[in-house]
């Protein structure tokens, strides 16, 4: 055999290898995908140059030169940069994703087993939230919860009062405030250290149940701990956090905290309505789990209420974790429908104002779509490292 017939032989069993062909063929399909996204970014620049445009992000530093109505963690004013407004923007948008999403898994849990309720009014009413909501497009939900604030709710001289310091107008919902003081540094350390002794007293517990059987109160002892150990360092150091109420003055309240109408309109009606989808996961994962298992905890004299809590759910929770991570991704993802409403959130600053201020399509685009690929991933890695803490380990 010759020297051309060993090649010939080795390439065709490379060829037929399909450990080999799969990585070449990855490879190919790689080098395709690169060469289109070079071959765009390059009819981009092109496009661009022949109408005198660049791509550069210098329009960052520039001064704004429009007003943000709700900014609660970024000061911000007019003569400030596109880049401070997109971080009032990206704060926006935040706060309503973490908060949504902590009222959505909530609500989503709670209507989830009220739709397994005994109970035919509890159910069928769950039923039919769910159904409904699910059925109906997210920004109808928000505009809706939008107009009922605005039209429904009291101008600020005829707010409707909650035990006084509690106020609802169509400028929004305000609220008490904390104030600080000399020495709140005494108090948010006594907080932390509640949290810590918290987590000390739950690995004891648990420690504790698995000896001897005897269950510990840990949610009351916790939550009294963390309530009385920040009062009394408060009450040590002179009062270093306040509260301060809003009062009427003039056409509008002064002082206290302001929940903006867009905000709690956004903020609501994606919660409730990511709930929907969360409480048929939950609903489907309890019904996954065998009923042997509850008849089982039953035959053991544990009451209903600790069988759902305490081998139902943890046993579910695998089975509901990752689909309701999509949920929460597509929480954050429809937070984008706020600039409807008026709300400033990252696409109503920088892909918004600040796209038509600068020009700047590409640049301002490129970084709304970054920011919010970064949101998500971010998401998928805390759900995914929360999945596999509560996936059961077999022994």
């Amino acid at each position: 055999m010759n020297n051309n017939s060993v090649s010939d032989f080795n390439l065709r069993r490379l060829f037929y290898n399909q450990e080999v062909r799969s990585v070449g063929i990855q490879i190919l399909t790689l080098a395709v995908i690169c060469y289109l996204v070079f071959s765009i970014g390059q009819n981009v620049l092109v496009n661009l140059a022949a109408i005198g445009k660049d791509i550069s992000f210098n329009f960052l530093w520039v001064p704004a030169g429009y007003d943000i109505t709700f900014q609660p963690f970024v000061d911000y004013g007019p003569t400030n940069t596109h880049f401070r407004a997109a971080m009032v923007g990206l704060s926006n948008t935040l706060l309503v994703a973490v908060t949504g999403i902590v009222l959505a898994t909530i609500l989503g849990f709670i209507l989830g087993v009220m739709r397994l309720s005994q109970n035919f009014l509890v159910s069928k009413l769950s039923q039919i939230f769910v159904e409904f909501t699910r059925n109906v497009p997210v920004l109808l939900h928000i505009f809706f919860i939008y107009g009922v604030i605005i039209n429904l709710l009291p101008v600020p001289k005829k707010a409707e009062s909650i035990g006084g310091v509690f106020f609802l107008t169509n400028r929004g919902i305000f609220a008490p405030a904390p104030t600080l003081e000399q020495g709140y540094e005494a108090v948010v350390g006594a907080f932390i250290v509640a949290l810590i002794g918290c987590y000390a007293l739950a690995r004891w517990a648990k420690k504790r149940q698995m000896k001897t059987g005897q269950i510990f109160p840990v949610f009351l002892t916790s939550l009294g701990l963390i309530i009385a150990l920040p009062l009394l360092a408060n009450v040590v150091v002179g009062g270093a956090i306040g509260v301060e109420i809003p009062k009427l003055k003039g056409f509008n309240f002064k002082g206290g905290l302001i929940l903006r109408p867009e905000y709690v309109a956004l903020w609501f009606a994606l919660s409730y309505y990511t709930a929907s989808f969360i409480a048929e996961i939950v609903r489907g994962g309890i019904l996954a789990i065998h009923k042997g298992q509850k008849e089982a905890a039953h035959a053991l004299g544990i009451p209903a209420n600790r069988t759902l809590r305490l081998v139902v759910i943890p046993q579910a929770l695998p089975l509901i974790i990752p689909p309701i991570a999509s949920n929460y991704l597509n929480l954050t993802k429809n937070s984008s429908l706020a600039i409807a409403i008026g709300y400033f959130d990252i696409v109503a600053t920088l892909g918004g104002i600040s796209l038509m201020q600068t020009g700047k399509e590409v640049e301002t685009m490129s970084l709304v779509l970054l920011i919010y690929l970064c949101l998500s991933l971010c998401i998928s890695a805390s759900m995914n490292f929360l999945n596999h803490r509560v996936t059961l380990k077999a022994r």
